[in-house]
């Protein structure tokens, strides 16, 4: 009997721990988590998507490891696009992070497969509703080109930055254009119906 006893009480403990969690939102936190050490557990991309419709790869100057005054260098990408341009998430993954900092001025930063970071920075605002633990794909808009933080007094731009365990990688070589979508007509049954037979 004693061990009826003991696995009541485990029970109860357990039940009453779920109910906190669900009454304080800490299963979301620990859901989001799960689905952040998820994606530890996948492989990295190996290409990702320009995080603008409208810009190509080969638009871009290449502004890795440029030095940036005398005691840094440049980690990530600076893609030049006008103010208010919508940025789109470069993978699928989550919101881990939206912000301020004095480099980066408005910032968003997904974490995706691998557990790398994609950093979206100089944003002039932030897109409508988004909020950290979302889930992302290569068409979510983040927020919109600017010039905050550092890049006050610059051509409005987005400075574009992966980092991993092992420290910041360049982008420009993951970098693939997006495809513009075809538009093709297609016939519907009617059309199809009323063809003239021979």
């Amino acid at each position: 009997m004693r061990w009826v006893r003991r696995f009541s009480k485990l029970f109860a403990v357990l039940a009453v721990t779920l109910l906190l969690f669900v009454i304080t939102g800490a299963s979301d936190t620990m859901v989001f988590y799960a689905r952040i050490i998820k994606l530890y557990t996948q492989e990295p991309h190996t290409k990702i998507a320009m995080p603008f419709a409208e810009v190509k790869k080969k638009e871009i100057a290449d502004t890795w490891q440029a030095p940036r005054g005398t005691d840094r260098k440049h980690e990530g990408q600076d893609i030049f696009a006008p103010r208010g341009t919508p940025v789109l998430s470069a993978t699928s993954g989550y919101i881990y992070k939206i912000g301020e900092n004095n480099l980066g001025g408005q910032t968003v930063s997904v974490i995706s497969k691998g557990g790398r970071i994609y950093y979206y920075a100089h944003l002039d605002s932030y897109a409508n509703g988004i909020e950290v633990g979302d889930r992302v794909t290569t068409r979510t808009v983040l927020g919109y080109v600017g010039t905050t933080g550092n890049a006050q007094g610059t051509p409005p731009h987005l400075h574009f930055g992966i980092y991993s365990f092992s420290g910041a990688i360049n982008p420009l070589p993951l970098l693939t254009d997006r495809v513009t979508p075809t538009v093709t007509k297609k016939q519907t049954p009617i059309h199809r119906s009323h063809r003239l037979v021979l």
